[in-house]
């Protein structure tokens, strides 16, 4: 009972050292001259401080020296398959390091390589510490060992994790809100399989991100620019690979994925747009889910409000999928709310993904194009519909 308190008063004292902190920051981002000025492919409207990704480092550290142990305690299953402890002195170095690199970034513009390498280090830091997977065990095909690759392959999470936050963090509130609800439902899981440390760093990393949104939500008076988007994903990271990757648990592998869907799947489309039409995958654009939804009409508190909603839905489900798998899997009742779940989160990201996207952004798009070209035949409107929806070049549509 004692680790539940822990999690519950790291979430609250570092929300609400975030909170108070952020001001400062944002203070100290102005001297600096670390503001960020409303651009083309951005949503922002006004000139706006970063920096306050330094307000959710303080409040990290010092929720973490309370209430974490020098050592983060493995699963029992973990501890005899002789996985290595987790030093917290590693973890919270490699968070000073990767929010130093992404402060100097906000301060004054990185190339992407120093950038990557900066990324690296920080989570090499994290590995030499302890947070490392060297075997898994995947559903329908059971354990799979890497002794040898496991350093490599978790180096290759934790940046990945911190560039898939970092990507998503394009309008007001979306990063921070989204790290809230995965921090809780991380911190919920862990705590199901017996990790209680990471789920007390869970628990205080989504305390943090909600201290720093109370000021971030839209209109926001700050950014957490790279500085905070790097390090709140660098913790989810380390959650995932301590509190579930290394508990060889059967969902270890599928929670993290189910629980950060949405910045993976942005994250991915992305990419894969930007190497189609043979762009650098680094280079900036306004191909994200959260442009595209404003392009189609929707305000920035209405696409934060359903992407929320979606995050809330997968990170429900990856909850219920731990829990019931675990506590209920003889009972009809909780396999059938556990199915049920799954296809209302199904038919969620079907909706969001593709009819909200496809469906409603061509009848939007048409109506554009007919009102700015009265002579155009249908068939010219549809294949340039077809060219938009392909690249995802236009202007915003106008609200309907």
């Amino acid at each position: 009972m004692r680790y539940y308190w822990d999690a519950v008063l790291s979430f609250v004292v570092a929300a609400l050292l975030a909170a108070a902190f952020t001001p400062l920051a944002a203070r100290l981002a102005r001297r600096l001259g670390a503001v960020d000025e409303p651009r083309e492919r951005g949503l922002a409207e006004r000139p706006t401080p970063t920096l306050g990704g330094l307000a959710i480092l303080v409040a990290v550290l010092v929720a973490a020296a309370i209430w974490l142990q020098s050592t983060i305690k493995l699963s029992p299953t973990a501890h005899a398959l002789g996985h290595p402890t987790v030093h917290m002195w590693a973890v919270m170095a490699g968070a000073c390091l990767i929010t130093l690199i992404g402060a100097v970034d906000d301060v004054r513009e990185l190339p992407p390589a120093l950038k990557l390498l900066g990324q690296i280090a920080a989570a090499v830091i994290a590995v030499e510490g302890g947070a490392v997977v060297t075997d898994v065990t995947l559903p329908f095909i059971g354990p799979l060992q890497f002794p040898n690759e496991g350093g490599v392959l978790t180096v290759l999470w934790l940046v990945g994790t911190m560039n898939v936050v970092n990507l998503s963090d394009g309008i007001d509130g979306l990063a921070a809100g989204i790290c809230t609800i995965d921090g809780v439902a991380f911190s919920i899981i862990s705590f199901s399989l017996g990790v209680h440390g990471a789920a007390v760093l869970a628990a205080l990393t989504a305390g943090a991100a909600l201290g720093f949104l109370f000021h971030n939500f839209y209109p926001a008076s700050v950014f957490m620019g790279d500085a905070g988007a790097n390090l709140l994903g660098y913790l989810l990271g380390v959650v995932a690979v301590v509190g579930s990757l290394k508990t060889n648990a059967l969902v270890a592998l599928v929670v993290p994925l189910m629980i950060l869907v949405i910045p993976f799947l942005d994250t991915s489309f992305v990419i894969a747009k930007r190497l189609k039409y043979r762009r650098k995958p680094w280079s900036a654009d306004a191909n994200h889910f959260h442009h595209r939804m404003a392009r189609i009409g929707f305000s920035q508190r209405k696409t934060v409000v359903y992407l929320y909603a979606w995050s809330f839905l997968m990170a429900g489900l990856a909850v219920a999928l731990r829990l019931i798998t675990h506590y209920h899997r003889h009972q009809a009742g909780w396999i059938a709310f556990l199915i049920a779940l799954a296809v209302v989160c199904v038919a969620a990201s079907v909706y969001l993904v593709y009819v909200l996207e496809i469906f409603k952004f061509k009848g939007l798009r048409a109506i554009d194009l007919r009102r700015a070209d009265p002579g155009a035949t249908e068939a010219e409107i549809d294949d340039q519909v077809r060219k938009d929806v392909e690249t995802g070049e236009f202007e915003k549509i106008g609200r309907r």
